[in-house]
């Protein structure tokens, strides 16, 4: 069975991050220059909370806040759902689906970030290991194994 940690190998390990008494503004500069959606909060090497576009669309934007003065620590999510390298990708696949969340962060027995997978990196683990199922497949059929 599949794993996160197999999906993490494949993967550059570095999680953008952003510390939580960083501006709004510095959170969105990062998310811009890195062009992702989505930062990790961390103290640290531990994980705080997260920080979405949508989180700064909600909390900022519409309530007409100063993202210049307003600090990351106010604004982010810190209910988070983290998982373990050993979870399952489908296990990880059936939580992002049934909380309707885009990205988990994988943390060590002593809760320190190990990396992050996206429902886009679920999406591009399983339609890989089909492709390879495909290929044994033909090359069964068609006598060239």
């Amino acid at each position: 069975m599949a794993t996160l940690k197999d999906i993490l190998a494949g993967k550059d390990s570095h999680v953008i991050s952003v510390d939580p008494r960083a501006t709004v503004m510095e959170a969105a500069v990062l998310m811009n220059q890195y062009r992702v959606g989505f930062l990790m909060v961390m103290d640290g090497e531990r994980p705080v909370g997260v920080v979405s576009e949508r989180d700064i669309l909600r909390r900022v934007v519409v309530a007409r806040l100063d993202p210049g003065k307003t600090l990351v620590k106010e604004v982010m999510t810190t209910e988070m759902l983290v998982c373990n390298p050993t979870t399952s990708v489908e296990e990880a696949r059936s939580v992002m689906k049934n909380r309707r969340i885009r990205h988990l962060p994988v943390v060590d027995e002593n809760e320190r970030l190990v990396g992050l997978v996206s429902i886009g990196d679920l999406n591009a683990f399983n339609a890989n290991a089909q492709e390879q199922t495909l290929h044994v497949l033909r090359e069964y059929i068609y006598g060239r194994t």
